[in-house]
């Protein structure tokens, strides 16, 4: 696709960014990059990591890109006055979007898996990874998050698996509508509700995604995924639902504080399959997992062996660790599905929660307003504290028409608004007393695991 061109990666340390950019270097190409987060001298240890995979990084400063044969990817997050896209546009380098390119690799792939879906996207990518991994099939997986099975002295920040295979997994995303650039043979949709675009333009995007597929996997437990279920063609469906009858149907389910088993129910048997991950929603994500594997020619028994080892994603429920008899998560919860499958899943057992949600953005903000006090309003247990920061900014132009003040406004006094982030954290801390559970939700901020860790030395200081 390239002609042997070398890449230019335009934000590289990006969740999105830096594992398309493994995966390239780990196939051979020539691969460098800039971050403004590499600028800054925050997180040292990622851009080590690419530096060690032959990445080379540089300063975004124009220095880096200097030669009409780069081809310069972006990610959304940069804007046009970055001094790398000036230069790009002076020196004439060819220009590609992260989806562009991503869907370029996807599309040409011998088994393009590709997962979709307002939720799960990332634990159902990794799920199915490791799947195909552990039965010999050698998956190529791109996903957003750090993929714990693989994690290695190596690989410390594997969100990317380059495998010699035919399969190719990738989570692919409809918040800037490039889902439509992918062209699946197998589709995986999880679920449809309000994160980034309207609801009316989610179900265009996903029906359009779930029609181009050989097969589709799709959760009919959730109302607007088995609407969009009922307008394609069935013979192409495998459905999946929790407590509802389906192809791949969980029932029985036995949860425990980090891990829960089911029995699924699958052509008239009954399989007993137990997750080192826990959660009701991580029953629906298996099942997705579960049914594209088998549609890539796995054996069913062969697949729930092999789910059993799955081990989770950082960032999606992470227990960080313990300080005082007060334990500290870190949860990439950012909409309001994934916030109150998080919150369901620790209040089945005892403890009072301190959340610390940052917005991931002043946009979708606006448009999840009235979901997320809807839903916080209906989650937060009674002795329950949520302390929202202000939103992600990471520079730019940006209406602020919405704010996380605006959010607690509507909650009530168990909501409280302290725009600092290293304040509210702070807050938090001086809050936390034996058998409370601190989560630290949010997205498009690498930075908040740090925010997490650095919560235990605090507790431990206050409370021993």
């Amino acid at each position: 696709m390239s002609n042997g061109k070398p890449y230019f990666f335009v934000g590289i340390g990006g969740s999105g960014m830096m594992p398309l950019a493994m995966i390239l270097a780990g196939r051979g190409a020539t691969v460098a990059g800039s971050d403004r987060t590499l600028d800054r001298g925050a997180l040292p240890a990622k851009f080590a990591d690419l530096a060690a995979k032959g990445v080379t990084l540089c300063p975004q400063d124009g220095s880096g890109v200097t030669s009409a044969e780069q081809i310069v990817v972006a990610s959304a997050a940069v804007e046009a006055t970055v001094a790398d896209i000036v230069a790009a546009e002076r020196v004439g380098a060819q220009r590609l979007s992260r989806p562009e390119l991503l869907a370029s690799l996807f599309n040409a792939s011998v088994l393009p898996i590709g997962v979709a879906g307002t939720s799960g996207k990332s634990t159902v990518t990794g799920m199915i990874g490791w799947i195909l991994y552990a039965c010999g099939r050698d998956p190529t997986v791109m996903n957003g998050a750090v993929m714990k099975n693989f994690v290695a002295p190596d690989a410390p920040f594997a969100s990317a698996l380059v495998g010699a295979g035919e399969a190719f997994v990738s989570e692919v995303d409809e918040s800037d509508g490039s889902i439509a650039l992918y062209a699946p043979r197998i589709a995986v949709l999880n679920n449809v509700s309000l994160d980034h675009k309207s609801l009316e333009e989610l179900r265009e995007l996903f029906s359009d995604f779930a029609a181009k597929a050989q097969t589709t996997v799709l959760n009919i437990g959730d109302a607007e995924t088995a609407a969009l279920a009922s307008t394609l063609d069935r013979a192409k469906l495998v459905t999946f639902a929790v407590d509802a009858d389906a192809d791949l149907s969980a029932r029985n389910l036995a949860p425990a504080p980090f891990a829960i088993g089911f029995d699924l129910v699958a052509d008239g048997e009954t399989h007993a399959v137990r997750l080192a991950v826990p959660g009701r929603h991580n029953v629906s994500n298996a099942l997705a997992a579960l049914g594209a594997a088998r549609a890539a020619g796995v054996p069913l028994p062969e697949a729930i062996a092999a789910i059993a080892g799955f081990t989770g994603l950082k960032r999606r429920f992470e227990l960080v660790g313990e300080a005082a008899g007060v334990s500290v998560l870190d949860d990439f919860g950012h909409n309001p599905d994934k916030i109150a499958a998080t919150l369901a899943t620790l209040h089945a057992f005892p403890g009072r929660l301190l959340l610390l949600f940052q917005p991931h953005g002043y946009g979708p903000l606006k448009v999840m307003r009235s979901e997320l006090v809807a839903m916080f309003n209906a989650s937060l247990g009674a002795d329950d504290q949520l302390v929202l920061p202000d939103p992600v900014y990471q520079g730019g132009t940006v209406a602020r028409e919405v704010t996380s003040a605006d959010i607690v406004a509507e909650i009530g006094p168990q909501a409280h608004h302290i725009a600092d982030r290293a304040a509210a954290a702070a807050w938090i801390v001086e809050q936390a007393r034996p058998g409370d559970r601190i989560v630290v939700m949010g997205a498009r901020d690498d930075t908040l695991s740090q925010l997490a860790a650095d919560m235990l030395p605090q507790i431990a200081a206050r409370l021993s």
